[in-house]
């Protein structure tokens, strides 16, 4: 049995890209210590304030959620507020909700459920019913930014805080770069830019491998979900990530040269896509960088407008 090349017990894992067997003990000490470390990097917490963190109650949120609390636990002038966004999908979402109440509860942190069918006009599960052109994820993923935003404006929060980890940016990374969609690569998180009405986001986990959060959580005993969403069999980023992984098979540092990469250019990208001047959505009142309604608008219209083509045939 390999050992912990720190102090010889017992290994638990082997991280390729670092090169090191770690136990138990020591996985959980460096795990925090980069996590918080990316925490302090992305954040100012001078003065103190609010950081809302948006938890769904899966491995990432709930690693993130706990290194974020162990950090700001002793500042008498921080906060947390745990957001949870619950989309609308049955034997899903409704399943990993308790986990994200149960655990403030513990804790005694503030927690905010938010409703997409209430905000939006309809369930995730609604929506993949349409059978529309786009995927469910397409719908998904914009509310529930949406949603996570004005909650998080509305708490006062300074920052607002994802679970994205070390795999996920990578495949974003690669995704927009095939679609050739450079300027949204400027507009990643972390936000150095402040911009009215937006809530600068943080990834505290953006170095920490998908695996790696996942063994922490079970290291330090975290309830989490682990199912994955009923409608992401049609969803693009799939594919990229069946390429990373077998890329990774045989270079195991592909996810951070990607991710690193994208921090390096990062500079020339926010000098050559400023910040937009932002208007304010017609429909709903939030932030956009353009005239006309937002995203998030455009997309319930578009429900909006298949459910009475949909009426109308029947």
């Amino acid at each position: 049995m390999a050992e912990c090349h720190k102090c010889g017990a017992p290994a638990v894992t082997y991280l390729r890209h670092a090169g090191r067997h770690l136990c138990g003990e020591h996985f959980i000490e460096l795990t925090e210590k980069r996590v918080q470390k990316a925490i302090r990097r992305q954040a100012d917490l001078s003065g103190g304030g609010t950081i809302a963190m948006a938890c769904s109650g899966g491995k990432d949120s709930m690693t993130c959620l706990d290194i974020l609390r162990q950090t700001l636990e002793p500042r008498r002038d921080s906060r947390i507020v745990v957001i949870t966004v619950d989309e609308g999908i049955a034997g899903y979402r409704d399943s990993s909700i308790p986990i994200a109440r149960d655990y403030c509860e513990e804790h005694g942190l503030e927690w905010v459920l938010t409703s997409i069918e209430e905000e939006q006009g309809a369930t995730m599960d609604a929506v993949a019913a349409l059978g529309l052109a786009e995927t469910p994820c397409a719908f998904c993923g914009v509310w529930r930014r949406w949603s996570m935003n004005r909650a998080a404006r509305e708490a006062g929060a300074r920052y607002l805080a994802t679970g994205l980890n070390l795999d996920d940016t990578a495949q974003s990374v690669l995704m927009n770069v095939c679609r050739g969609d450079v300027e949204r690569l400027a507009r990643f998180g972390p936000h150095t830019r402040e911009q009215p009405g937006l809530v600068p986001r943080i990834q505290p986990l953006r170095y920490l491998p998908e695996v790696e959060s996942y063994l922490y959580a079970h290291l330090r005993g975290l309830p989490i979900h682990n199912a994955e969403c009923p409608h992401a069999t049609r969803a693009q980023r799939g594919r990229y990530r069946k390429v990373i992984h077998d890329l990774q098979e045989d270079e195991p540092g592909v996810a951070h040269a990607l991710v690193g990469s994208l921090d390096r250019l990062r500079p020339a990208l926010e000098a050559t896509f400023p910040a937009a001047d932002l208007s304010s959505c017609p429909e709903c009142g939030e932030s956009v960088p353009r005239e006309g309604v937002c995203k998030a608008c455009a997309l319930r219209i578009v429900v909006k407008g298949a459910r009475t083509e949909r009426g109308a045939g029947r």
